[in-house]
């Protein structure tokens, strides 16, 4: 069994290890605080494009995705060292390096884009299998080593706890690393039973948190290099350009360096990040924006193309039309405002020039794309180009873009000098690539057992993930085509429209993507149903989910954990489900209105069905993160647009829940044998349903708008 897009070979091996020598002596300090696991030195075993071994014994693993809080140095590296028969205590982790090899395959086949992107909660899904294989090739190199010394069979031998065993023998990895990385690789290696090498499963520490705990984990913004100066930046709405600014003014701050001026934005440099952004604001610029772009005009056009806009059908089973004839299906308009990311992490990137080389270090979740345009940027060519990815310190997606890594080179083609720039909070808040704004309207019809004989579906909207990937390209805006539509019951007769919104504001990827706002759709709609029949609204479900066992027990076990009431006109209970990314959830709720007419939640209680699992610890907080996330998206009022760019203002004040506001959750997880499913949609998906029903059975009045707004329910 070979590694999907690298021929494994001992000349593959052996090149491996010049390579990795660049990335130890960059990322020396991480991510534990004693140093990388592995430092050059002559003795030291190259196992293939992810791990490596050192004479000390400790492993390192290249780690093609970028953690973004979602502890995934953890959950790969956990993956490897299982597979491996490693000591967890000496597992370590680095940046994998510019390579094809490293490119999410999921991500390539939903999305026809071969590069590493962390997003779309694919990245236990797209590198389980091949770290796996990869570990496995290095154990049986290891264990061949270790038999040659011992004179026996190296089918004979196995590995644990960072040792070759054999008999009562044993030999630590360090000791015959060396010689393994020398041997040819195995064609077809042996993979052990999933989770038989004892760390898969268990809830082992994050190698990340230590760091993170004391501050000493370092972001974009904390990187420090001789000479550097620091840079603010303005920008214009989208298809906007800067109209004027006063030179003058901004002269006249005490160390501002430069003013950089480009058609549509406006940078100062500074000897300090304080004095730049002084200048900026001294500069007063004007620039000008699309007209037409405000919040009345967007939600305008978007009801004009839900009721003539030219549509896609993007999915049909049975006929509609037919099951509806002479029928007058129940209907409803289901109406997501344009959501931001709500980032406390500004966008920031550092540049450098050293000859005619380039480098840069940006949080980014799409680290491959972000050097092109770094590239692009420097007039190099991408070989001349080194990026480092920088943890990202916020989680909800907006990390896919890469404006500040271009911009940051252009400032340091002109300055000459080592250049950190980061977006001043105003700027990143009308520059935010929000979720696509989305209406919908629904139809179904009920069958007459009770069921939904029919459903339809005509959604307006714009694309997510998709316009993020197309803008770090220079494409153009991709259709709007969202996943996720199509409901998990078994509904005979099913026919999903998208409407394609070319609104001018800028939208991109968020966590949960087109299936959080589909799943706020289908699950509200399902309870109305439910509740318009007089039918029990978990009974209803569970008597379409015939099909979907999985995804039946999760939101049987939630309601059972919850206490579910029947949720009954006067109960303060709601339930949501959905499958996503090959997981399954449940979730039940407590939610009233409170007497500031704010949503006010109780506990909440999830169950999960991620078939298997790595680290339950890292599934519960994933879950409980975006429960916690979409909470927010759900209940903080959406911003007004103006220019096609949302109004900036202050997080203060904004209505996030603080700390001692945030519900109690319980999650309870449903282990199985099945392929490990992704998580990070899950909490985002099933939140604002189950809120939304809950409301509905304790005051009678349905919330078909995110963010809620209680004072216009219907």
């Amino acid at each position: 069994m070979k590694l999907p897009g690298v021929s494994l070979d001992r000349r593959t091996l052996l090149i491996g290890g010049g390579a990795g020598v660049g990335l130890v002596v960059a990322f020396v300090a991480w991510p534990r605080r004693e140093g990388t696991p592995l430092r050059p030195g002559p003795r030291e075993g190259v196992f293939g494009p992810y791990l490596r071994i050192a004479t000390d014994g400790r492993v390192t693993l290249a780690v093609p995705q970028v953690e973004v809080g979602q502890g995934i140095w953890t959950g790969l590296a956990q993956v490897a060292a299982d597979e491996l028969g490693a000591a967890w205590e000496a597992m370590g982790v680095e940046p994998a390096p510019h390579s094809g090899i490293y490119a999410n395959r999921l991500v390539a086949r939903d999305y026809r884009v071969t590069t590493r992107v962390t997003a779309g909660a694919s990245s236990i899904r797209a590198f389980e299998m091949p770290l796996r294989e990869a570990a496995a090739i290095a154990r049986s190199m290891l264990c061949a080593a270790a038999a040659a010394r011992w004179g026996v069979s190296a089918a004979e031998c196995d590995t644990d706890g960072g040792f070759v065993l054999h008999e009562g023998k044993q030999l630590r990895f360090g000791d015959v690393s060396a010689d393994a990385a020398g041997l040819s690789p195995p064609e077809h290696p042996t993979l052990r039973s999933a989770g038989a090498g004892k760390l898969v499963g268990e809830g082992l520490p994050r190698l990340d948190l230590p760091a993170k705990s004391d501050g000493g984990l370092r972001f974009a913004a904390d990187v420090r290099l001789p000479r550097m100066v620091f840079a603010s930046v303005r920008m214009a709405p989208p298809g906007g350009r800067l109209n004027g600014f006063s030179r003058g003014a901004a002269r006249r701050q005490a160390g501002l360096i430069d003013l950089v001026v480009r058609e549509n934005w406006i940078a100062a440099i500074g000897q300090s990040w304080w004095a730049a952004d002084r200048a900026l604001q001294r500069s007063e610029p004007i620039f000008n924006g699309p007209a037409h772009a405000g919040t009345t005009e967007i939600d305008a056009r978007l009801a004009e193309l839900l009721d003539g806009g030219s549509a896609k059908r993007l999915f049909e089973r049975g006929d509609y039309d037919k099951a509806t004839q002479g029928s007058r299906p129940l209907a409803a308009t289901y109406a997501i405002a344009a959501t931001p990311h709500h980032s406390l992490e500004a966008p920031a990137a550092v540049a450098r020039f050293s000859g005619d080389r380039l480098e840069i270090w940006t949080g980014t979740q799409a680290p491959d794309l972000a050097r092109r345009a770094a590239a692009k940027a420097a007039g190099l060519g991408e070989r001349e180009v080194t990026l480092y990815p920088m943890p990202v310190g916020d989680g909800s997606g907006r990390a896919v873009e890469i404006e500040a890594v271009a911009i940051a080179v252009e400032l340091a083609k002109v300055s000459g000098r080592p250049v950190s720039l980061a977006l001043p909070p105003a700027t990143a808040q009308t520059q935010d690539p929000v979720r696509p704004p989305l209406l919908a309207r629904l139809a179904a019809l009920p069958a007459p057992d009770g069921t939904i004989a029919a459903w339809s579906a005509r959604l307006v909207g714009m694309a997510g993930l998709e316009a993020s990937l197309a803008r770090a390209l220079g494409k153009g805006a991709p259709a709007f085509a969202p996943r996720g539509a199509v409901p998990s019951y078994g509904i005979p007769a099913i026919r999903i429209d998208a409407v394609s919104a070319d609104l001018p504001i800028r939208v991109g990827y968020m966590r949960g993507g087109d299936a959080a706002m589909m799943t706020f759709l289908t699950e509200s709609f399902v309870d109305e149903m439910a509740r318009a029949l007089g039918a029990e609204p978990l009974a209803y479900r569970i008597g379409m989910l015939g099909g979907a066992p999985r995804l039946a027990r999760a939101v049987t076990t939630a309601a059972a954990i919850g206490g579910w009431d029947g949720g009954a006109p006067g109960s303060s209970m709601g339930l949501a489900c959905a499958s996503l990314d090959g997981s399954h959830v449940g979730l039940m709720v407590n939610a009233s209105i409170g007497a500031n007419q704010r949503i006010k939640v109780g506990k909440m209680t999830a169950a999960v069905d991620a078939g298997r699992i790595v680290n339950p610890d890292l599934v519960r907080q994933q879950v409980e993160g975006g429960l916690i996330a979409a909470l927010a998206a759900a209940s903080v009022p959406a911003p007004e647009f103006a220019a096609g760019m949302p109004r900036a203002t202050p997080l203060r004040g904004r209505g996030f829940e603080r700390l001692h506001e945030v519900p109690e959750i319980e999650v309870e997880l449903l282990h199985s044998g099945e392929a490990p499913g992704g998580i990070s949609s899950l909490g985002m998906a099933v939140l604002a349903p189950a809120v939304a029903n809950a409301i509905a059975a304790v005051s009678g009045k349905r919330l078909r708008s995110l963010p809620f707004d209680p004072m216009a329910v219907a």
